[in-house]
Formats: C-alpha cells, structure tokens, sequence
C-alpha cells in the first residue's frame, strides 16, 4: 500500500511541476524559425547610388552569420540569410521586401540601410506584421511605436544629433554666428529640428539656412552663398557626396569656419579621403562607435577582435569604412536579441526583446555609449560623442553628451 502511495504522489508531484513549468521553456516559433535554423532576410544598396555603403557592409553582414553559424549558430540554430539588392531604389526595396516575406519566409527583415529603403518598405512590413529591425537609418519616423510597432531603428536618430551638435555649440563656441546646410528631406529635415531645439532661445544665431535636393551635382553654390552671409559656424547635415564637395568647396574658398559634419558621413574612407585629409582637418562631428583608423585604439581587443573577423570571413570590407563599423554592431546586437528570444523565436518576441534593452553595450561602442530602448520608445541611443578630425583620424573631444 505505501509503495502504491509513494508512486501516487510521484505522479501527482510531476503533473504539478508540468503544469507550473513557465511558458517561455516551451518552444514557439514564428514563420521562419523551427529547431534548427532561423531565416533572416535584408535588402541592401549592393548597387546603385548608395553601393559605396552598401557593398562593404552586405559583405561583412553574410561573413558574420558565416561565423555564428561555424560556432554552432544561435541557441544551436543556424542562421539562414538571404540578401537582395535593392540599388537604394523605393520600388527595388519593396520588391525585395516581398520577396523576402512572400517568397523565402524570413522571421525578418534587419539592418535595412538608409532612409528612402526604409521609408519604402515600412508600411508593408508593419502590414504583414513583420519586424523591420534593427535598421540603419536615423529619421525621427522610425521611432513611432504607435503607428509602425514593427520598425525598431539601431543607428542615432538625426534630431538627436542636432540636439548633441547644439548642446556642443553652446558650451564650446556660446557667440557663433551659424549657418546651416541640409539635404531637404527628413534627412536633413530632422537634424535642423533637434539643432534648433538644442540651442533654444539662442536659435536665432542661425543666421542663414540652406539647402539642397539629394539629385542636385554640386552643392558649390550653396557654400558660396553661406560664406558670404559671413557666419563663423558652418553645420551641415548632408550627404557622403555633399559632405565631401563641401569641405572641398570651404577649403578652396580659403575660409576657417568651424565646420561640424553629420556622423553619417563622418568616414573617412568614403568622404573625407575624397574630399582631401588636409582639407577636412578640424572637422567636428557625433560619433558612437570606435573607430579603426584612431590610434586611441590600436591595442584595444575589441578593435582588434573586429579586424581580425574582417580578415577571416569578409576581406574585401574596408575595415575603415564607417558603414562596414555600423554592419558590425547591428549584427551582434542582433544576435544578442535573438539569444535573448531563447526558444520563443515568434515575430512579437523578437520585437519584445529588441525594445527592452536598457544600457546594452555592443562591441566597440564608445565609453559613455550604450543602446537603450523600451516599449514606448525605441530610441536607441540618447548620448554621443564629440570627435575633431586631425589630418589624420578622428579623436574623442570632451566628455559623452545627452540629448536629453
């Protein structure tokens, strides 16, 4: 009788412990996940107008998941990847977008590059209920929770950046006369917003504004035009070919502004090289992450575990190329997300877990940065840095400042 007893309880024992095991142990899987692989997708400017940041970046973005997978993969699950060309064309993205949600049933879409893809493929993916994630674009759009719940961005958004730029005028240069160059469109749009409320009351030392069309061949004009309204301060927002004309066009003029350039097209493979060395000394700009041609950072592990994967798995990735940088970060903070999902690989967990990071460190980001986002604002990054270009590389200037 006792021993029928003690088998009773047993069985009872186990029942209960089932019945309260918590949820997460149990496995759940969205389209594109199962037992053994995860299918991700991303569509990137492998040619095209943008091809200079896409390229490097595609190649370091298949070489990484070409290394998780040699190490076992994520929670013993192999990264399926598929990459498409979208040329950085609106209608090539959506195309692609479909292919990858309709044809080869990603889990999602990640590390999109740059806004007009982005802004393309938004409302489709936020339809079809698919995270667009970890993308690398900045305009202020991407970060609306309410109306695009899907779209969680992984790069410093643009109006922040003009609130870090204002912040940085106030303290280093209180009485500048500022004027100020965007690309108009949300681009360049979103960055004057978050200068001039940065600066607030003193928003009117804007003494002139200008801008220019992403189409347009030269931005000469524009220069001219801002040198003669004689302002001390030149802060632009513009893109890589922009950017590099411009700080041609300021030295040839023979004029000394100080001249603070957008951290997207701070590389100084892909603009300041093209643009002369000798001409882009004394830029000021935002960065977050490490950069390798700093010799700030040529002993430092992370640096040298970055290069090191580059050489293995994507040597034909420019190492100083910015966009290869921001490649690097988004894919591991990418994979720690996708550890973090664990066995619960469903659409609305990824998105979960990727809004819950709160002071996440990723590989080679700059002391004082981290990535921080919640449910009602994804937000990932709220501080930045201030680095001069030297001749030679960019170093660090001052201490981390907040946007907030």
């Amino acid at each position: 009788m006792n021993g029928s007893t003690d088998r009773i309880l047993c069985i009872i024992a186990a029942a209960a412990a089932l019945a309260s095991a918590p949820v997460h142990a149990q496995k759940a899987y969205g389209p594109g996940a199962s037992d053994t692989e995860i299918k991700l997708g991303q569509s990137t400017p492998l040619s095209g107008p943008a091809s200079a940041f896409g390229a490097g970046a595609g190649r370091a973005v298949v070489g990484y998941f070409e290394m998780i997978n040699e190490q076992g993969g994520i929670n013993g699950r192999k990264i399926n990847f598929t990459q498409l060309d979208n040329a950085y064309s609106a209608p090539k993205a959506v195309e692609q977008s479909r292919k990858l949600i309709e044809d080869v049933g990603v889990l999602a879409e990640v590390g999109t590059i740059g806004t007009v893809p982005n802004v393309a493929i938004q409302k489709y993916l936020n339809s079809k209920q698919v995270p667009q994630l970890f993308i690398t674009a900045g305009g202020r759009r991407f970060n609306d929770p309410k109306a695009f719940p899907w779209t969680v961005p992984l790069y410093p958004d643009f109006e922040t950046e003009g609130r870090v730029i204002a912040k940085y005028i106030l303290n280093a240069k209180p009485d500048a006369k500022i004027g100020v160059l965007f690309q108009n469109d949300d681009f360049g749009r979103d960055y004057v917003k978050g200068l001039r409320a940065g600066l607030g009351p003193k928003a009117s030392q804007i003494v002139i504004e200008a801008s220019y069309e992403l189409a347009d061949p030269t931005i000469d004009s524009q220069i001219v035009q801002l040198k003669a309204a004689g302002i001390d301060t030149l802060i632009e927002q513009s893109s890589a070919k922009a950017a590099a004309q411009s700080i041609r066009k300021v030295h040839e003029l023979n004029w000394n502004p100080l001249h603070v350039i957008g951290g997207s097209t701070a590389s100084v493979e892909t603009v300041l090289k093209p643009a002369g060395l000798d001409a882009s000394k004394g830029l000021v700009t935002t960065q977050f992450l490490k950069q390798p041609g700093d010799p700030a950072w040529a002993d430092d592990e992370e640096m040298k575990t970055y290069k090191g994967f580059l050489k293995k798995y994507a040597s034909s990735a420019n190492p100083d190329d910015y966009s290869v940088l921001v490649a690097y970060m988004n894919v591991n903070a990418l994979t720690a997300v996708l550890r973090k999902c664990g066995d619960e690989l469903t659409r609305e967990n990824l998105v979960r877990q990727a809004t819950s990071l709160q002071g996440a460190r990723m590989p080679l980001m700059l002391p004082g940065v981290s990535i921080s986002t919640a449910p009602g604002d994804y937000t990932p990054f709220k501080i930045l840095r201030i680095a001069k270009f030297d001749g030679t590389s960019w170093a660090l200037s001052g201490d981390p400042i907040s946007a907030e």
